[in-house]
């Protein structure tokens, strides 16, 4: 029998978040074939499917990443994808204040996606008028290296954000540790909201952090990181602090 596809963006958003859940929790994934490709965004749908059932769920840029260009190039019938189209996404995404970084990352994507359906589904569809429309946004100044960070956050603004998330802010997550754990750790966000108690050495005061992202090979890469305290933070004592206000299982911040 024939599957038919994501006849809307909000169905494929809405299938990639419950297989997400069901590959967090152990259970199976029955990637849906998305057959009769006609636009971009069936791609984009028939890639998050594909990734996921080889067990390599989207991070959260790539999220982000692909459903930006759902948003602005899923209706876009396959043969109309051309330079001038792509072009044109990178102006409105320029517009919309999206860096040469982040537009650079958004057209590797394009390009992905592209390749993955041509060499594992025999699309009949080629990469090079997306390389054409990368080297003209190269020309045009809107694609590039991202600017180096040249400055750490003072102590004057760490205490800003942390007075506004404990005082001010209406909502139950726990920001402020979150910036001093951050602060202390030198965590990334994702990496601090999917660490689990179970991962806690009490004996070492050390959390392995699984799967840590690595420009070779994240899959496999556990870390063990000190709680410790060099930054006017501590680590140890935040994750003690925290264990007052969530389970004694599971994520250790939200």
């Amino acid at each position: 029998m024939r599957q038919k596809p994501f006849q809307k963006k909000s169905d494929a958003v809405s299938w990639s978040f419950e297989a997400d859940r069901r590959t967090e929790t152990g259970r199976g994934i029955i990637a849906p074939k998305v057959s009769g490709f006609s636009t971009f965004g069936q791609l984009i749908d028939l890639h998050i499917a594909d990734m996921i059932e080889v067990d390599k769920p989207l991070g959260r840029s790539k999220d982000f990443a692909l459903r930006t260009l759902h948003k602005h190039l899923g209706r876009v019938r396959i043969p109309h994808l051309t330079r001038a189209k792509v072009i044109e996404y990178g102006r409105l995404r320029a517009k919309e204040g999206a860096g040469p970084a982040t537009l650079s990352a958004d057209i590797s994507y394009v390009h992905t996606i592209i390749t993955h359906a041509a060499a594992v589904h025999g699309v009949n569809i080629s990469t090079e008028q997306v390389d054409l429309a990368r080297v003209a946004l190269r020309r045009l100044g809107l694609i590039g290296r991202s600017n180096e960070r040249d400055r750490r956050p003072t102590q004057s603004e760490l205490d800003r954000l942390i007075s506004y998330f404990e005082n001010f802010a209406k909502t139950d997550m726990p920001i402020a540790r979150i910036i001093k754990f951050a602060v202390a750790t030198g965590m990334r966000q994702g990496e601090i909201c999917r660490i689990n108690w179970e991962d806690v050495d009490a004996r070492t005061r050390c959390v392995v952090l699984r799967d840590r992202k690595d420009p070779r090979n994240k899959q496999g890469n556990d870390q063990r990181v000190p709680m410790i305290n060099l930054t006017g933070y501590d680590a140890w004592a935040l994750l003690e602090e925290q264990r007052f206000h969530s389970s004694v299982t599971g994520r250790i911040f939200p």
